[in-house]
């Protein structure tokens, strides 16, 4: 069970920067990442008030808050990097610490043991992910051209997005949502903040910010289904398989935009699969 909401996490994170990768293609990255953040909110908000809902200490809402920096962060600087440089650059990039942290913290602080195919699994991810990012000789071309803030931007994501994952996974599964709805406005009033900063834009187009809302709203699915996983799973394991995300917008471009995967592409697709075959033996 586990497994299956940690990949179905990965899904929904990977729709959810797949459409606001492509909007920050047309409007400012951040402002896209305060958009969809709104938009997760609202849906936090409407789910939290369920009859089922659990009972959060002062602990939860306190991780609750500090995986919304996490969060705030990652999405405000990925988008940010979208918007710069290339997509198959920037979100193998953002992954890296995503998957680091968390497994780090998880084996040298909390004491977790994944098994020993479950370590190479875990060992598996990193060059599975690097490979389906790779792109055609042509692609690759535009990456070169790619303006050099695109990457250290992508590296700043990637802590947020480690931290998000670290914090979230400390949330007691049976405190109810709520925290995760703390965890999105303190993510909207940090993004607020670097919006400011950086002085740009604070609207969008409606038809964009139609999709970033409903996209937002996608990306607190995916951390509801992540924060259930970690539940079921130790926080390693299910942080490294939703973290297989970026897999899945080479999957939608090869559906939705006639893109073809190349030997790379297909290797590392490969690669992932078993990866997430051998973490599943645990």
């Amino acid at each position: 069970m586990g497994e299956f909401l940690a990949l179905s996490s990965a899904l929904c994170f990977g729709v959810t920067h797949f459409v606001n990768g492509l909007l920050s293609r047309r409007v400012d990255g951040m402002t896209v990442a305060l958009h969809a953040q709104l938009g997760g909110t609202l849906l936090a908000l409407v789910l939290a008030p369920s009859p089922a809902d659990g009972s959060a200490s002062l602990a939860d809402y306190g991780w609750g808050a500090l995986s919304g920096v996490g969060t705030g962060v990652g999405v405000a600087f990925l988008y940010r990097a979208m918007s710069q440089g290339a997509m198959s650059v920037v979100v193998p990039v953002s992954d890296v610490g995503a998957v680091a942290l968390p497994v780090l913290v998880g084996v040298t602080l909390l004491g977790e043991h994944p098994s020993a195919p479950v370590w190479v699994g875990i060992a598996a991810v990193l060059p599975a992910l690097w490979l389906v990012s790779q792109t055609t000789s042509g692609t690759a071309r535009n990456c070169h051209a790619a303006p050099p803030d695109g990457v250290p931007s992508a590296l700043v994501a990637s802590m947020g997005i480690g931290l998000q994952f670290l914090a979230m996974a400390q949330v007691d599964s049976d405190s109810g949502l709520w925290p995760v709805v703390l965890s999105r406005v303190v993510s909207v009033m940090v993004i607020a903040g670097a919006l400011a900063s950086y002085g740009a834009r604070w609207t969008m187009p409606r038809g964009a910010w139609a999709t970033a809302v409903a996209a937002g709203m996608v990306g607190t699915a995916a951390i509801v289904l992540y924060l259930e996983a970690t539940a079921h799973q130790l926080m390693a394991v299910a942080t490294v398989l939703s973290s297989l995300y970026p897999a899945v917008p080479v999957v939608l471009a090869l559906l939705l935009l006639a893109e073809r995967l190349n030997r790379r592409q297909t290797l590392g697709l490969v690669c992932a699969a078993l990866a997430v075959a051998l973490i599943a033996l645990d």
